[in-house]
């Protein structure tokens, strides 16, 4: 993959689930550094030293002691540590399992789909497996965070005393890298490389995961279940991308709609208001070393989802011989409309409509506002996101069996299992009842944010003065008339 335009060099079962074995502490680090300070302290339980799989990779550090993020990251990255990254995993998430349900949000945020994290080590477990094409998507994200580069790419680091290795000099207490691609007086050393993570249990095989960067493009290879060949596969693949392949900047090659500036009228309407309608900053494509931009095929899609940057209006995508090589938003900034708002704002008059900027109607106004939630719904459901548990819910109403006000005349003695069948009961209507009412919100969620970016979108578009309809004829004028001279 190039991990700058995200375009897929050569793939084969990149999307077939395999063990990822050590790998997997690429996610993990990921997730600590977005979590927790470098400087917070993290002590060692007695489960996170021996909740690990004897003879695996290890630091050595024992229940009790205690190191900051930072030591413990280096530990996991370099050594490869499992006991560090269930320290780790406790220290940001208060167990190992709500660590791994935060690896796999993480995941999910960032694309992946056919991959799922058990445990923050990759040690054995059926429900812990990864796709390679999830995993340089992960490594993608990784490279994006300096704090992740830094600690990756680096050979060695000198950790804080154990009790195993109380004196700070004590050269145990350094941690040395596995990735043999990155040392230079190693066989295996590849120029360029430089960060990657290592991985192996008997039912992962070898895995491998390395970044490289040349002539200024970054590379990101990925091998699962690999068996004593994984160094040289990823040497060779890295000779296929680097020699059969070139990062192009877009702004140097696609003027289709940033051109826009320099026409005065498109299909009848006056250009000026839309001159400052421009390409996404930085974007590239990758393509072969023989290739012709003017192969490649372009496609817009206005469905932007939350991630896409403010100013947004589409997202254009660009393939190459039916490929994926990069995509780009097309943006609109600084409008004359916008900048009038921004002015009357600073001079204290956002409440006083300016000459030409109509205010927002009544029914645009109620379509931003949120969706309410049905009273009954909202208390349930705020109960359920202020992490509050069914059983404390429970607990605080009082049990059924001893708060039940007697009947005069009566002396009917319910037996404990009743009891017991009627709250289970109970408590799994709740739980359903819960669970059913987060799927219609999280429903309704989903259904305004969409409506709030098309209204996002609709107003950007008034910024500049167009309808909806302008626009589209105006982009597709455009397409056409680049196509004619291609």
């Amino acid at each position: 993959m190039d991990a700058d335009s995200g375009a897929i060099l050569f793939e084969k079962n990149a999307d077939q689930a395999y063990y990822p074995a050590s790998i997997t502490k690429i996610l993990t680090a990921l997730v600590v550094i977005e979590h927790c300070d470098l400087d917070e302290m993290v002590t060692f339980s007695h489960n996170a030293v021996y909740n690990v799989e004897s003879g695996s990779s290890n630091m050595g550090a024992l229940d009790g002691d205690i190191l900051s993020v930072r030591d413990c990251l280096y530990g996991l990255m370099l050594a490869s540590a499992n006991e560090s990254a269930n320290a780790l995993a406790e220290h940001c998430a208060g167990s190992i399992e709500a660590f791994a349900q935060m690896m796999n949000e993480k995941a999910k945020e960032l694309g992946c789909t056919g991959s799922h994290f058990a445990n923050p080590s990759g040690l054995n477990n059926e429900n812990h497996y990864v796709t390679a094409r999830d995993m340089a998507l992960i490594m993608q994200a990784a490279l994006d965070n300096p704090v992740f580069m830094e600690i990756d790419s680096a050979l060695y680091w000198k950790h804080g005393p154990i009790q195993r290795y109380p004196d700070p000099e004590d050269p145990h207490n350094t941690v040395y890298a596995h990735h043999s691609m990155l040392k230079k007086n190693d066989s295996r050393y590849y120029p360029g490389a430089f960060a990657g993570k290592t991985g192996y249990t008997s039912l992962a095989g070898n895995t491998l995961v390395t970044a490289a960067r040349r002539d200024g493009m970054t590379l990101i290879c990925v091998i699962l279940n690999g068996h004593q060949t994984h160094y040289q596969d990823t040497k060779t693949l890295f000779d296929y991308g680097f020699s059969g392949f070139q990062t192009i900047d877009l702004s140097d090659y696609d003027h289709t709609y940033t051109s826009i500036e320099n026409d005065m009228t498109i299909a009848g309407l006056t250009a000026s208001p839309i001159s400052t309608l421009s390409m996404e900053e930085g974007c590239t494509l990758t393509l072969p070393q023989n290739a012709d931009f003017k192969e490649v095929e372009t496609t817009l899609d206005y469905e932007l989802d939350a991630s896409a940057p403010e100013q947004a209006v589409a997202e254009i995508s660009y393939t190459y011989a039916g490929h994926p090589v990069g995509s780009s938003f097309l943006m609109i900034k600084d409008s004359f409309h916008s900048r009038a708002r921004t002015s009357a704002a600073a001079a204290g008059l956002s409440d006083t409509p300016s000459v030409g900027i109509p205010e927002p109607t009544t029914k645009a106004m109620d379509e931003t506002r949120p969706l309410k939630e049905e009273p009954a719904a909202d208390a349930a459901l705020s109960a359920a996101d202020e992490g509050v548990s069914t059983g404390e819910t429970l607990a605080e109403s009082g049990s059924p069996a001893s708060d039940l006000p007697a009947l005069p005349g009566f002396s009917i003695q319910i037996p404990a299992s009743v009891w017991k069948a009627l709250a289970f009961t109970l408590l799994l209507a709740v739980l359903i009842t819960v669970t059913v009412l987060c799927q219609i919100r999280r429903r309704k969620r989903e259904e305004e944010n969409r409506r709030l970016r098309k209204e996002r979108r609709r107003q950007r578009l008034d910024d500049i003065g167009l309808s909806q309809e302008d626009f589209d004829s105006m982009i597709e004028q455009k397409r056409l008339t680049s196509r004619r001279r291609k």
